[in-house]
Order: C-alpha cells, then sequence, then structure tokens
C-alpha cells in the first residue's frame, strides 16, 4: 500500500487552491510574466497629413485624366481629320490620273486630227499640181473653151465639178481639225491644271493633318505618362495612409485587447474567490460530510444499456485527492473486481460508501478516517473508460448491495453534485 498523505482538513486545501487563483489571476494581468510591448500609435497631425497626401494626390490624378480624357478626344478628331485628308488626297490622285487619261486620249485625238489635216492638205497639193498641169488655174469658163473636143470637154467638166466639192471639203476638215486640235489641246492643259493643283492641295491637307496628328499622339503619350507618374504618387499616399490608419487600428487593438485582458483577469479572480467560497461551504456538508472528490460528473446513477450503474462518476485528472464522505472505519482497501482498486468505508451513520477505480489508496481496513480526509486518488484501473472517481452509497450498511442514488443522498447531507 502507498505511503499516505499527512493527514490536513479540507479548509487548508480550499485556501491554497484560492490562493493558487490570486496568482494565477496575477500572471494573466502581467501576459504570463511578459509585458507586451505597446504598438506604435501614430499622431493625429500625422493621420492628417496623410489624408491631404493622399486627397491632393487623388484631386491631381483626377485632374489629369481629365486632361489625358480631352487629349485623347482631340487625338480622335485629329484621326478623323486625317483620315479625311488621305482620303481627298486619294480622290484628287484618282481625278489627276483621270485628267491625265483624258489627257493621252485628247493626245491621241489630236493625232487623228492631225492625221486628217495633214491627208487635206496633201490632197489640195495634188490638186493644185493636176491643176497646174492641166492648167486648170484658169477660170473655169476658159478651161471649158480651151477644150479640143466634146470628150475633153465633159472630162475637164467634170474634174472642176470634183475639185470645187472636195476643195471646199478638204478646207472644211483641215480647219475644223485645227479648231478641235486646239480646243483639246485647251481643255487637256485646264484639266491637268486644275488636277494638278487640286492634287498639290490635298497633299499639303494630308501633310499637315498627319502632322497634327502625330503631334496630338505625342501630347497624350506626355498627358498619359504624367497621369501615371500622379497615379504612382496616389498609391503611394495611400499605402502611407493605410500603414499610419493600420498601426492607429492596432494600437488601439492592443488598448481594448490589454482592457479585455485585465476585465478578463479581474472577472477570473472573482470567479475564482467565489468558487473558492463556494468550494469552503460545499465540500463540507452541515453534518460532517464532505465531497469526495472535486471534477466533472460524466456519469449519474441509473440504467444504462440494460444494467444499472449502481453510483455516480466524477471525472477528473488521474491523482486527484479522493475524500472521505463521511467519517468511520475502512473495511476494506485494495483490489476489488471490476474497480481495479477500490475503498469501502463503513460511516459512523451505518452507510458503507464506496470509492472505485482509484489509481493509489492511502489506507487499510479497520483504520478509522474522518469526513474530508484524503483516503485515495484518482486513477483509471479496472473497468475504466478514462479517469473517474466511481462513488457509491450504501445506506442498509451491506457491503454490496442496496445501493441508492448517491447525489440525492450527499445533497441531503449538505453537498451538491451537479448534472445529475
Amino acid at each position: 500500500m502507498p505511503q499516505r498523505p499527512l493527514r490536513s482538513s479540507p479548509v487548508p486545501a480550499r485556501l491554497f487552491r484560492a490562493a493558487l487563483a490570486a496568482v494565477v489571476a496575477g500572471a494573466v494581468l502581467t501576459g504570463s510574466g511578459v509585458a507586451l510591448a505597446a504598438p506604435e500609435n501614430p499622431s493625429d497631425q500625422q493621420l492628417g497629413d496623410a489624408r491631404v497626401a493622399q486627397d491632393a494626390a487623388a484631386a491631381e490624378v483626377g485632374r489629369i485624366a481629365g486632361l489625358v480624357a480631352a487629349a485623347e478626344g482631340q487625338l480622335e478628331q485629329v484621326q478623323f481629320q486625317a483620315e479625311a485628308a488621305g482620303t481627298a488626297y486619294l480622290l484628287a490622285e484618282e481625278a489627276r490620273l483621270a485628267a491625265e487619261a483624258a489627257a493621252e486620249q485628247t493626245a491621241r485625238d489630236l493625232q487623228v486630227a492631225a492625221d486628217a489635216t495633214a491627208a487635206a492638205q496633201l490632197r489640195l497639193a495634188d490638186f493644185s499640181r493636176n491643176s497646174y498641169k492641166n492648167g486648170t488655174t484658169l477660170a473655169t469658163e476658159m478651161a471649158l473653151l480651151d477644150a479640143e473636143g466634146p470628150a475633153e470637154l465633159v472630162r475637164k467638166a467634170a474634174l472642176l465639178d470634183y475639185v470645187a466639192d472636195h476643195q471646199i471639203d478638204v478646207l472644211g476638215a483641215l480647219e475644223s481639225a485645227q479648231l478641235q486640235q486646239a480646243a483639246a489641246d485647251a481643255a487637256a492643259q485646264a484639266a491637268r491644271d486644275e488636277k494638278v493643283a487640286t492634287e498639290e492641295a490635298a497633299a499639303t491637307a494630308k501633310a499637315t493633318a498627319e502632322a497634327q496628328l502625330a503631334a496630338q499622339e505625342v501630347a497624350v503619350s506626355e498627358v498619359t505618362a504624367q497621369k501615371a507618374a500622379l497615379e504612382q504618387q496616389l498609391q503611394a499616399a495611400q499605402v502611407r495612409l493605410l500603414e499610419l490608419q493600420g498601426a492607429r487600428d492596432a494600437y488601439q487593438a492592443w488598448v481594448a485587447q490589454k482592457a479585455a485582458e485585465e476585465a478578463a483577469a479581474r472577472e477570473a479572480e472573482r470567479q475564482a474567490r467565489a468558487a473558492a467560497a463556494a468550494e469552503q461551504q460545499a465540500d463540507t456538508g452541515d453534518w460532517g460530510y464532505a465531497r469526495p472528490a472535486r471534477g466533472v460528473t460524466s456519469s449519474c446513477y441509473g440504467s444504462r444499456w440494460g444494467v444499472t450503474h449502481f453510483g455516480v462518476d466524477i471525472a477528473a485528472p488521474i491523482g486527484t485527492p479522493v475524500y472521505a464522505a463521511t467519517a468511520g472505519v475502512v473495511q476494506r482497501a485494495g483490489t476489488a473486481t471490476g474497480f481495479g482498486y477500490a475503498v469501502y468505508i463503513r460511516g459512523d451513520d451505518g452507510a458503507v460508501t464506496v470509492y472505485g477505480h482509484v489509481n493509489r489508496y492511502f489506507v487499510s481496513a479497520g483504520e478509522r478516517v474522518s469526513a474530508g480526509e484524503q483516503i485515495a486518488e484518482v486513477g483509471n484501473r479496472g473497468q475504466s473508460t478514462g479517469p473517474h472517481l466511481h462513488f457509491e452509497v450504501h445506506p442498509n450498511g451491506a457491503m454490496y448491495s442496496g445501493q441508492v442514488d448517491p447525489v440525492p443522498w450527499l445533497r441531503a447531507r449538505g453537498i451538491s453534485i451537479g448534472r445529475c
């Protein structure tokens, strides 16, 4: 049997637990002995300056964004103008080509007219030679009178009629060809001059529009670059403000957490004192009875899966003290079927109390104990699924029968065990 601890009353133990709770509460107040450094708390002036800087940067970004929009709108207009100028230039070039084609056609027509004129002139020259050879330079009447006979007379008359008719045709054709040549040449020259002037004007307009487009593209590029630089400044200002605001928020959260921890520590200390006071009152009843162990009630008296659970189970860590619930004499201490180790005490009131599954026991059969005296410690021996104390009451004094629900039995004696 293990060596029995020194006997002590439950009151000093409760006072020790209360003092321990106060120490723990004090440790919470001091952060477990490690003082947490307060985070940086930016001043209102720093936050204000950061907001002003951010607002100024945002305003400048807005202003330059307006300039970018205006420049882009102007660029679009200039693009349309350059496109229109290019189209006009193409039309002028097309018209020039058409005028040149017309001039070439006129040249061909002039060549035809010149050929006709040359043919007419050749016919006149032939006629003149023939007339000279045949002596037809005289008047028509003299030519006829000069005929030697009827046959020659008829021939000369016919020749004179032919010459009269064709002389008029050749001269008319010559005059018409010359007029046509002059008119066509003038028209072709005028068309060429007009189309060349139009093309030159269109080329000038096209070059001007392209220069304006290039200049506007440069302007858009410049304001876009300015906008990008200002946006970087705005982003930096926003980051700075967020940093300062985050630092302020962290400081305020730290202050709030510190206050909450202090409040929680005070409340824990208050609850510890109240629990100590309640424990001091609850562990010892009005008629000299004591709580068998401190812990959580894990199973109550009653039917379980077709069998009866004849006691109350108080779950607690192995080594938790087990106290005698009543003053009396130990009837049995040691190995017990199902319990591993168990202690049986017959109280002065005749009831037998049983303490099962204990890890170690500190009493032996025949020994007298007082209510509240430690007799064992919580264990997990025997048929147990976890460390706990199994406590039974046999009011009729029988060792292994006559069990009753121990919770109301203890309650009637000033000891309260909850959850049952």
